[in-house]
């Protein structure tokens, strides 16, 4: 498995998710449930000079893989918007989409 990086990193990824998943019409990321969530569980799980605290480490596993998650679902919904059949498409559209160009037929029929 790869190591975690550190945890400001991985906070920071999931706040961009956040604001991203919120969308330019939805109201401010930062007034959502889950945003206030984020920051209380990581503010409530840092490591002081007092204290080593074993349920940090395991709050930023989850982090992570919770941010694996979001990013997983964004980038799947873009590669399915850009991808997903639209119907019937011409032969010169299907050419196109793989990098080819039709003949064009002899005395301007094509």
């Amino acid at each position: 498995m790869a190591a975690l990086g550190s945890p400001l990193r991985t906070l920071r990824g999931l706040l961009r998710e956040l604001r991203r998943a919120s969308g330019p019409a939805g109201r401010p990321y930062r007034d959502t449930a889950a945003y206030r969530h984020i920051l209380a569980a990581f503010r409530a799980h840092r490591v002081t000079s007092e204290k080593l605290c074993r349920a940090q480490q395991e709050l930023h596993f989850q982090a992570a893989t919770y941010l694996c998650l979001l990013r997983s679902v964004r980038e799947q919904a873009a590669l399915h918007e850009e991808y997903h059949g639209k119907g019937e498409r011409s032969p010169e559209e299907v050419a196109g989409l793989v990098g080819f160009s039709l003949p064009q037929q002899p005395g301007g029929k094509g």
